[in-house]
C-alpha cells in the first residue's frame, strides 16, 4: 500500500480532482469513475460524491494508495 501525505492550499479540494493530482487517476473523469463505482473511501467510508469536499485532517483510500490530507504550514 502506497502513503501519500498532500498539502492543502485551500479550504478544500473536490475528490475527484484529488484523484487526479496524486496520479491515482489519468483525469478527473476516471476519478469520478472511480468514485461512482464506489472505489473510494474517505474515513474508512464508501463516498459516493463525486466532488466531496476533501479537508485538511481526512484520509482518503483508492486503488491500493493512502492520501493523507494536511494543512499547508
Amino acid at each position: 500500500m502506497q502513503i501519500n501525505t498532500f498539502e492543502l492550499k485551500n479550504e478544500f479540494i473536490a475528490l475527484c480532482d484529488l484523484l487526479k493530482i496524486e496520479g491515482i487517476a489519468d483525469s478527473g473523469g476516471q476519478g469520478k469513475a472511480f468514485v461512482a463505482e464506489g472505489l473510494v473511501t474517505v474515513d474508512g467510508e464508501i463516498e459516493l460524491r463525486k466532488t466531496a469536499k476533501i479537508r485538511a485532517g481526512q484520509v482518503v483510500e483508492c486503488m491500493g494508495s493512502t492520501i493523507k490530507i494536511i494543512a499547508q504550514k
